[in-house]
């Protein structure tokens, strides 16, 4: 190989990928965690040293000009090949000091992460700790998170999957709220009731159906994809919404939809990547996480 024809800065390089992938400066400003002014002159200096324009401005956004489209596949393959050198070097590290991260759906993040943080970081001071809180799965082949809690079983073969558990979805509602429908005792006396979509798919009133229930589009006026929202519109009184039961069974304010319902299991899965399970600090917390959320 030819090293002397390698004139350009690898740093820059990444500049120019990462807003290739967001789409505009300020959002892959965010995911580099630096400053859009900074970011937009590597992209600029890339340009002058490749001599070659890689974008064009559309509206608040940018697009990838012929050029930028030429090199953006050969940038990504860098890219994924530093990764792997980060994720290589990462898993054999033996050091506990360090940062972890976490992913986790908000409710989860919110309701069940806190304790056993707080325990960690007891046990282990040296372990700095993220919590990557969203509904959408991360990518832990790309390093959006080191750990993740899924309620599904990951089909990437790069990945160490651990089953923690079942755990039962159970419907909730205020007291103030089932007293209003006229105390619910029989599936058919919910029929009548609302309850808080979270999703526009179908699975979640197929769900509810297959519990027994005969409910249709008009018993959902409420629609949100963030399960907290979901939970405190449950405890307004707004409807009846579906939770963790050992979670809902927690919270005072409300209390079970019809003990008589069975309710829908759904897994707790733990997730890590097959390197980073060699790792310490990683495997320190992949055991803290499995023992706590197996009680």
């Amino acid at each position: 190989m030819d090293w002397r024809s390698v004139n350009f800065d690898w740093n820059r390089a990444r500049a120019f990928l990462v807003t290739a992938e967001e789409g505009s400066l300020s959002a892959a400003a965010r995911a580099l965690g630096m400053a859009q002014p900074t970011l937009g002159r590597q992209v600029k200096a890339l340009e002058q040293e490749l001599g070659v324009v890689l974008f064009e401005r559309a509206g608040k956004g940018l697009l990838l000009t012929p050029d930028g489209l030429a090199l953006l596949d050969h940038v990504r393959a860098m890219g994924e090949a530093a990764n792997a050198i980060s994720l290589t070097s990462f898993g054999q590290s033996q050091a506990i000091e360090g940062n972890i991260c976490i992913a986790a759906s908000p409710v989860y993040a919110a309701y069940l992460l806190p304790p056993i943080i707080a325990r960690l970081r007891h046990i282990e001071p040296g372990i700095t700790v993220e919590i990557v809180a969203s509904n959408f799965a991360s990518d832990l082949n790309r390093r959006e998170a080191d750990i993740a809690i899924r309620n599904f079983r990951p089909v990437e073969p790069e990945l160490i999957a651990k089953k923690i558990r079942d755990v039962p979805a159970r419907l909730y509602a205020t007291p103030e709220y089932l007293e209003k429908i006229g105390s619910p005792r029989t599936a058919a006396d919910l029929n009548s009731a609302s309850f808080i979509s979270i999703d526009r798919t179908g699975a979640f009133i197929n769900g509810l159906n297959s519990m027994g229930l005969s409910l249709t589009e008009k018993n959902f006026p409420i629609f949100t994809e963030n399960y907290l929202v979901m939970w405190e519109l449950v405890k307004q009184g707004v409807g009846i919404g579906i939770l963790d039961g050992n979670i809902g069974d927690a919270e005072p304010s409300v209390c079970r939809v019809m003990d008589t319902l069975e309710p829908l299991m759904f897994p707790i899965w733990l997730v890590a990547r097959h390197e980073l399970k060699t790792s310490r600090r990683v495997r320190i917390v992949f055991d803290l996480l499995s023992e706590e959320l197996s009680k």
